[in-house]
C-alpha cells in the first residue's frame, strides 16, 4: 500500500484555493478567519474497501512582525503515523507569508521529506517587479541553487491561496461555472480552474450535519492524482468557509481528508445543523 496522500495533502486541499480571481480583482479584505485559527484533518487511503487513517495534518494561522507591521504568518504540517513510517514516512512542512490587509505572499518555504523524495524550497516576492527569487535543492547531498523567476500578478503560494480563497464571495456562482487560478509551486507559475457544483448538505461521524459549499479543481499532470475533475471538495457554507472534506482517486485506491478539530474560528459554526 502507497500513502503518498500525505504528500499530496496540501495540493488536495488546494480545492479551498481553487477560487481564484475573478471580478473581485486580485486581492481582498480578509473576513473569514483570524490569527490563532487552527484546523486539524485525518487522512484516509481507500484500498480494497477498506478505510484506513494513515496519517494527519494541520493548518494553524499566526502572527508574524515583519518590519513595523503585523502579518500571517500560515503553518501546515503533514506527517504519517508511525505505524505505516515503514512502508512510506512522510514529514512535511510547509510556511507561508503574507501581507494581512492583501493577501500578497512575501516568502514561502517548503520542507518535504516522503520516503526518498527531498525537497527544500524558499521563496522570494517580489510584486513591484514581478519575479521570485527562488532557493532550491531537490537532494540532501546537493547544494542550494538560486534561481529568479517571472511572476504573473494575482498569483499566490499553495498556502496564501488556501487562505486567500476562504474570502471569495460564492453568491454569484452557477453550477457548472469555471474559475481560473494560478499558482506558483514547483519553481514555476501554473494556470488551472475550478468547476463550481452547488450546495450540498453532508455528515460527519462526530461532528454533525452541514450545509457546504461543493466544488471540483482540475488537477495537473505530474502529480499523483488522476488528471481531471474527480477530486471533490466541501467547505462551510458559513462566512468561515472551513474545509470539511476532500475526496479524490490516485493512480491507486482513493483518498480522503475529514476535519477532526477546529479552534480558533472568527465566526459561529452557522453551517452546522441543529437536529433534533
Amino acid at each position: 500500500m502507497k500513502i503518498r496522500e500525505l504528500s499530496a495533502i496540501l495540493l488536495l486541499l488546494l480545492g479551498l484555493s481553487s477560487l481564484s480571481v475573478r471580478s473581485q480583482g486580485c486581492y481582498i479584505e480578509n473576513s473569514s478567519f483570524t490569527f490563532g485559527e487552527r484546523i486539524d484533518y485525518t487522512i484516509y487511503y481507500h484500498l480494497a474497501g477498506i478505510w484506513v487513517s494513515a496519517g494527519e495534518v494541520f493548518f494553524q494561522v499566526d502572527s508574524s512582525r515583519i518590519g513595523s507591521s503585523d502579518h500571517f504568518h500560515f503553518n501546515s504540517i503533514g506527517t504519517t503515523y508511525e505505524k505505516y513510517d515503514w512502508i512510506y514516512k512522510v514529514r512535511d512542512e510547509y510556511e507561508s507569508y503574507t501581507n494581512v490587509n492583501s493577501f500578497q505572499p512575501l516568502r514561502f518555504k517548503r520542507k518535504v521529506n516522503e520516503g526518498s523524495t527531498y525537497i527544500r524550497e524558499d521563496y522570494l516576492f517580489n510584486h513591484r517587479k514581478n519575479e521570485v527569487y527562488t532557493i532550491r535543492k531537490m537532494d540532501e547531498e546537493d547544494s542550494y541553487k538560486k534561481d529568479t523567476v517571472q511572476f504573473k500578478g494575482c498569483g499566490y503560494d499553495v498556502l496564501s491561496m488556501i487562505y486567500y480563497a476562504r474570502n471569495i464571495d460564492f453568491s454569484g456562482l452557477k453550477e457548472g461555472d469555471k474559475i481560473p487560478i494560478r499558482i506558483f509551486i514547483d519553481n514555476e507559475m501554473h494556470e488551472s480552474y475550478i468547476r463550481y457544483l452547488g450546495k450540498e448538505e453532508i455528515k460527519l461521524k462526530d461532528e454533525g450535519r452541514f450545509r457546504c459549499i461543493k466544488f471540483s479543481p482540475l488537477l495537473l499532470e505530474g502529480t499523483i492524482f488522476n488528471a481531471g475533475e474527480d477530486m471533490i471538495v466541501y467547505v462551510t457554507d458559513d462566512e468561515n468557509k472551513v474545509p470539511l472534506l476532500i475526496e479524490t482517486p490516485i493512480l491507486v485506491g482513493s483518498i480522503r481528508a475529514r476535519v477532526e478539530k477546529m479552534s480558533g474560528l472568527k465566526h459561529p459554526l452557522n453551517s452546522l445543523i441543529k437536529e433534533d
